[in-house]
């Protein structure tokens, strides 16, 4: 297949609402309070340790003015190794616009506990913030900041477009926000979620998420498990086995493509993209160089480079 998608004028993509930024700064964070903070894996004998968190913000100015897909900052206490206040972490709002309330006043983010060892004296070491959140109680204050991001949103009209998003561990957080602001507006619009874990005991939202595509046939849930059972399977794996489903989608000029988690995850779909996708096709999600070469070569620093996302992809990984 040939390697060169260049198209001869960019498309525009979906229009996207404008929104409210940094209405907290480090300077002036807001303050909020722990309502809820619990477990959020599919078992209690999953891998890591994550949890759903949810925080009452009414009384800054974060309260009804964050939009799903957006994130948030949070100020740990205490100091660094230098003797500095510790610098904000940034995490993403796993709730709806609405909130968690449906008023706007409840936010939730989803939190992995951060716990490895030192690589020179293997010496625990445990994230600062990560650890923070998750060990909070309810009632506790935390300070905060934001919102932050104005790129990965749902676009101003829904209804006009067909979405597929692909989540690995803590990525799930904005799509469980969008998809509920989707099926909760009454959309029609095919909404396909694909997400990614090393094990079952592993996935997030799941009873959650199950519940939803049972409730919504416009709404697809499906499940890539990487390291339990004969057949590990990957995100973008979905693709070829669901291809009845997931092909005809990703060639709609309707569709949207999200991209959610750990960082790598994306080229692994820009593969299969490649090769399910004849290249005016491909061309309306990813323009491919031809100096990119071939596919099994393509690492990340190519990505915005020879391999660029158009803006009917969204990217957000870390």
């Amino acid at each position: 297949m040939p390697t060169d998608t260049k198209t001869e004028k960019r498309d525009p993509g979906p229009d996207l609402p404008v929104v409210k930024m940094h209405l907290h700064n480090p300077k002036a964070p807001g303050t909020a309070r722990v309502v809820k903070s619990e477990i959020c894996t599919a078992g209690r004998r999953a891998a890591g340790f994550v949890r759903h968190v949810e925080l009452d913000v009414s009384g800054t100015e974060l309260a009804g003015r964050f939009r799903a897909g957006q994130s948030f900052g949070v100020i740990p206490p205490g100091q660094d190794e230098r003797g500095r206040p510790h610098q904000l972490r940034l995490y993403s709002i796993a709730s709806p616009t609405k909130g968690e309330d449906g008023s706007g006043n409840v936010l939730a983010t989803t939190v992995k506990r951060t716990i490895d060892e030192h690589w020179d004296d293997h010496s625990l070491f445990t994230g600062v913030c990560s650890n923070y959140l998750c060990d909070l109680k309810e009632g506790d204050e935390v300070l905060v900041t934001g919102p932050n991001g104005k790129r990965f949103l749902l676009p101003e009209r829904p209804d006009e477009h067909d979405y597929l998003f692909f989540a690995t561990g803590t990525g799930i957080a904005p799509f469980r926000g969008m998809i509920q602001d989707l099926l909760d507006a009454g959309v029609t619009s095919r909404v396909v979620l694909v997400m990614g874990s090393p094990y079952s005991s592993d996935l997030l939202y799941h009873d959650e998420l199950t519940a939803l595509a049972e409730k919504h046939p416009s709404f697809t849930y499906l499940t890539a498990i990487s390291r339990e059972g004969e057949g590990k399977v990957y995100v973008q794996d979905r693709i070829g086995t669901h291809a009845e489903t997931l092909v005809p989608l990703l060639e709609d000029k309707r569709s949207l493509v999200y991209v959610c988690g750990i960082a790598g995850m994306e080229l692994g779909i820009f593969r299969e993209l490649h090769a399910r996708l004849d290249p005016g096709r491909l061309g309306r999600l990813l323009a491919v160089d031809q100096e990119a070469g071939d596919p099994t070569g393509w690492n990340r620093k190519m990505v915005n480079r020879q391999l660029k996302p158009t803006r009917r992809m969204f990217l957000e990984v870390y």
